[in-house]
C-alpha cells in the first residue's frame, strides 16, 4: 500500500494534469469548435465532464492525505 505522502504527491501531479486537460478540452469544445467535425466536438464535451470529475477526485484524495498527515486541509 502507498503512504499518504506518496499519494499526496500523486494527487498533486494529477491535479495539475487534469487542470490542463480540462482547459484543453474546453478550448477545443468552444473557441476552436469550428475546426473539428461533430463527432470530435461531442467527444471533447464528454471529455470535459470526465476530466472535471477526475480533477475533483484528485482534490478529494489530496485533502484526505493532508488530513492523514496532520496538515492543514485547504
Amino acid at each position: 500500500m502507498h503512504t499518504p505522502t506518496e499519494l499526496l504527491k500523486v494527487a498533486n501531479v494529477a491535479l495539475g494534469f487534469f487542470a490542463l486537460s480540462f482547459t484543453a478540452t474546453i478550448v477545443a469544445s468552444y473557441p476552436l469548435a469550428g475546426h473539428f467535425a461533430l463527432p470530435s466536438q461531442v467527444a471533447f464535451h464528454i471529455c470535459s465532464i470526465v476530466t472535471a470529475g477526475l480533477f475533483k477526485l484528485s482534490y478529494v484524495i489530496r485533502c484526505v492525505c493532508q488530513y492523514q498527515l496532520g496538515m492543514e486541509v485547504k
